[in-house]
Order: C-alpha cells, then sequence, then structure tokens
C-alpha cells in the first residue's frame, strides 16, 4: 500500500502531513468530507510529519511568491528531502497546485497528486492546523496569515505589469467627464452673459476662446480701442475683434450691475481653468498611451485606443479578446437588442469614432471596421506582451487599414498581411538596434563626462596649488639671476667711468696745458 503525504503552504512555514490509509479515504470521498469538520475523527486520518517554519517575513513572502508561480525554492527541496520517506517511488506526495506538484516531482522525483480526497484533506488541515502543530495557536496563526497576505498583496500590487492601464482608465474617464462639465458651463456663461452682450455668441462660437473675451470685455460700455490687439490675441483674428468692437457700441444688451460682472468674471475663469487643464490632461494621456500601448494608439488614435483599454478593463484583457470582441465594444446593449428581436447586429461600437470608419463609404463601412478590428487586436497583443515598444507596428497596420480603404473605393489591391509584418519586423529590429546605440553612447557620455569633470577638477585644483609655489620658485630664480647680472653691470660700470674720467682729463690738460 503506497504511502501518502500532503504538503501544505502556511503562511509560518511548510507543514507535511501523513496520511492513513489513503486508499480506503480515497474511495470512501464522503466520509472523508465528513470528518474533516470534527478534529477527533481527522486526527485519525492525518498525523504531523514535519513543520519548517520560515526564518524572516522577507523569507516568508519569497516563498510564497514562489509557491504561487509553481517554483519549487530551495528551502521546500530541503524541507521535503528531509521529510519524505527514502522509498520515495511508493510515496504519493498531495499539493494544492498542479505547477508546483510538476516542478517538485521534477526537483526531487516525487509523484505529485492534486485530485481525489487531497483537496478534502487540505481543507481540514487549514481548519485544524493550529490545533495539530506543537505551539502554535490559533492567535498566532492568524497574525502570520494576515501579516504575509499583506506583504504579498502589496508585492502583487508593486509588481503589477499592468498598473499604467489603471493611470490611461482613470484620465479617460476623467477626460469625457470634463468635456460635458466644460460644454455644461460654457452654455451657461453665453446664456449668462447674453442678456448683456447677445452678438459675442455668433461671432465666437467658440467655448473657450468666448470665456477668455468675457473675462477681457467685461462691461462693453466700457470698451475702447485699447482692447482690440489684446482681443487679436486671443481670436487670432483681426477681423472678428474689429466685429466685436463695433458691435460693442451698437449692441441691443441690457446694462448689468458691477456685483453681477464680478460673478460672470469669476465663473469665465473658472471655466477657462477647466479647459486649460483638459488640454494637459490630453497631452498627460498621450505621453502614457505612447508608454503603454503606442501601437495601438498609432493605428486608432490615443482617445480611441484609451477608451478601448478603459471598456476592456485592461490592456491584457483587450488582447485577449477576439477582433470579433473588439469590434462591437462599446454596443453590448445594441447587441443584445438585436439578439432578441432578431434583427440586424450593429457592425461598430467603439471604433465607430475611428477616422476610417468616417471616411469609409456606407456601403463598406461594416467591412472596415471588421478589418480594423482585427488590426485593432494585433496591435494590443503586440503592445500587451512584447518587451521593446515601439510603433513600427502600428504605423505598418495603419497602413494596411489605408490601402484596404483605396482598395475599397479604387479597387487597387493591397499588400498582403505576411510582406507587411515582415517589413515591420526588420524595422523594429533596425529601431531597436539605433535605441540601443543611442542609450550606450549616453552612457558612455556620462562616464566620460564625469571621468573627465573628476580629473579636470582634481587637475585645476592641483595647478590652483603648484601655482603659488612655481611662480615663488621661479621669482627666486630670477631674483637670484638678475641680481647677479646687476651686480656685475653695476661693478663693470663703477669701474669702467673712473678710466674714461682720467682719459678724459689727461686730454683736457693736454690741450689747456699747450
Amino acid at each position: 500500500m503506497a504511502g501518502m503525504q500532503v504538503l501544505f503552504e502556511h503562511a509560518a512555514g511548510y507543514v507535511l502531513f501523513g496520511v492513513k490509509e489513503f486508499e480506503e479515504t480515497g474511495m470512501l470521498l464522503p466520509e472523508v468530507e465528513a470528518s474533516v469538520t470534527d478534529l477527533a475523527k481527522f486526527n485519525s486520518i492525518v498525523h504531523l510529519t514535519g513543520f519548517a517554519p520560515f526564518k524572516t517575513g522577507a523569507n516568508a513572502l519569497e516563498n510564497m511568491n514562489a509557491v504561487s508561480e509553481g517554483i519549487a525554492t530551495e528551502d521546500l527541496q530541503l524541507f521535503l528531502d528531509t521529510n519524505l520517506p527514502s522509498k520515495r517511488k511508493k510515496v504519493v506526495l498531495g499539493v494544492s497546485e498542479p505547477k508546483l506538484g510538476a516542478a517538485i516531482s521534477e526537483a526531487l522525483g516525487v509523484k505529485c497528486q492534486h485530485t481525489g480526497a487531497v483537496p478534502e484533506i487540505l481543507r481540514g488541515i487549514r481548519l485544524h492546523v493550529h490545533n495539530m502543530v506543537k505551539g502554535f495557536t490559533l492567535v498566532n496563526s492568524g497574525k502570520a496569515q494576515l501579516g504575509l497576505g499583506h506583504s504579498y498583496s502589496r508585492a502583487k500590487v508593486k509588481f503589477n505589469v499592468n498598473k499604467s492601464d489603471n493611470m490611461i482608465i482613470q484620465s479617460i474617464a476623467l477626460l469625457d467627464q470634463l468635456d460635458k462639465d466644460v460644454n455644461t458651463f460654457s452654455m451657461r456663461i453665453r446664456e449668462w452673459y447674453s442678456y448683456h452682450f447677445p452678438e459675442l455668441v455668433k461671432i465666437v462660437p467658440n467655448n473657450y476662446m468666448y470665456a477668455r473675451c468675457t473675462q477681457l470685455i467685461r462691461n462693453r460700455k466700457e470698451m475702447t480701442e485699447e482692447i482690440i490687439p489684446q482681443l487679436e490675441e486671443i481670436l487670432m483674428d483681426s477681423a472678428k475683434a474689429q466685429a466685436i468692437y463695433e458691435a460693442s457700441k451698437s449692441s441691443m444688451g441690457m446694462d448689468i450691475s458691477p456685483l453681477d460682472l464680478i460673478n460672470i468674471d469669476m465663473f469665465a475663469k473658472r471655466v477657462v481653468a477647466l479647459s486649460e487643464y483638459r488640454t494637459s490632461l490630453q497631452n498627460y494621456l498621450k505621453e502614457k498611451m505612447g508608454a503603454v500601448a503606442p501601437n495601438l494608439g498609432e493605428l486608432v488614435g490615443d482617445t480611441v485606443a484609451a477608451r478601448l483599454i478603459s471598456h476592456a478593463g485592461s490592456l491584457t484583457n483587450l488582447a485577449k479578446y477576439p477582433a470579433s470582441t473588439v469590434q462591437i465594444l462599446g454596443a453590448e446593449k445594441a447587441l443584445f437588442r438585436a439578439l432578441k428581436t432578431r434583427g440586424n447586429t450593429p457592425k461598430y461600437g467603439l471604433l465607430f469614432h475611428s477616422t476610417f470608419i468616417g471616411r469609409a463609404g456606407a456601403k463598406n463601412k461594416g467591412r472596415i471596421s471588421r478589418y480594423l478590428a482585427n488590426k485593432c487586436s494585433i496591435a494590443s497583443r503586440i503592445d500587451c506582451f512584447s518587451e521593446t515598444t515601439n510603433t513600427v507596428f502600428g504605423e505598418k497596420l495603419r497602413e494596411q487599414v489605408e490601402e484596404r480603404l483605396k482598395f475599397y473605393e479604387t479597387g487597387e489591391i493591397p499588400r498582403k498581411n505576411a510582406e507587411v509584418m515582415k517589413e515591420a519586423m526588420d524595422e523594429s529590429v533596425l529601431v531597436e538596434a539605433k535605441s540601443e546605440k543611442k542609450k550606450k553612447k549616453k552612457k558612455k557620455n556620462k562616464s566620460e563626462n564625469g571621468e573627465n569633470g573628476d580629473t579636470t577638477l582634481d587637475m585645476s585644483q592641483v595647478e590652483d596649488a603648484e601655482e603659488p609655489k612655481k611662480k615663488k620658485k621661479k621669482r627666486k630664480h630670477l631674483d637670484e639671476v638678475n641680481g647677479d647680472s646687476t651686480m656685475e653691470l653695476n661693478d663693470t660700470q663703477e669701474e669702467a667711468t673712473p678710466k674714461k674720467k682720467k682719459k678724459k682729463n689727461k686730454e683736457l690738460e693736454m690741450e689747456y696745458g699747450e
């Protein structure tokens, strides 16, 4: 009769239990289920074989991460090697995860099982483990599980590959909300200020420019020609600025009090600030899409791509969807209504906002949406599962959609998908090579600049320190040389002058004497 051992991974350490009469208990699975809740009956089936506590919390977290990924760590292998019987061919090890069982069987050559009575036995161990291990209480078990649970969840959230998707989802939701709010507030300020200056609505249809003009003009009766250049800066049109000035002189609007103007001005400032924040949020979304899903953003645009990711829940979920699901994302109500009433199913959902469908003819909208959904699924999978990110594949897929549009319009045969993907692979290899070269150059420049900077500083310090010493030495040497030479010259001059004087005196005496 083969022996049965069950491995249980607790927050405090690894625990190994032996199972008595496994074959009979396996046959009588209902009785095993009934005996799980009763500790006395469960002790008659299961007995403790070994317990190895974790050394530290970091060690526990490392082992639990390995167990969740199906990896047999060195601690686990050592524990099983010391506690399993010597005749391992006759031993069957019960585990909770099949991946972990495969890793253990490869490392130690032990037959592993995760079906049959093993799940029920593990359920009983999980329920009674604090009573079966000596020196282990329910309070200690709960504290260990709580601490490890917090650290494990933090590690999973920290190392989540798709954590940037959450930022895209939140930013696109906020962008949609801002669009609604800015439109609502702009309509309110138009109605409010139109009581005083109704002609401004027709001249300035843009909401952001209208709010800025409202801030600048305030009371139309006090408007002068000096404001016209400022209006030209806002509107970027001199004709409209002149039209506003002329309309203010003959406006049919009512007079307005200073207090009302103050409130309108405050509200206009809020609308302008919201509009400016919307543009900055759009730029932020563009940067995020360039980092997370550059190919999908290049294919259908950043806004549509972000809406697809938001509707799917994450980039991974979008990559797992087939092209038929991507095509009707956002049109679920219409789809179920069509299925219920046996009508025509929708041709597109969120992809309707793409420029390709708007450019296609009425007959070809369904075809191009199906083709675009196919390319979107390819782009999302490339973005999700590729290690390096670039926009080469997105550009090539966009070219394919353009060629398909031409084919529907003119009948020009597009290129085959295999040719385009081969070109994209070659270009992506070149782009990666160039990026690696740039990174290497940057590293070299940084290292060289750092080294040269240090050496120049050191040399300059040395030169600064050595300059006064060298100068002193040179000055002393020159002083000595110059001093000796001057002394010699002075001596020679003193010696030379009396001889000349004597010769001259003798000559004079000879002349006057004669």
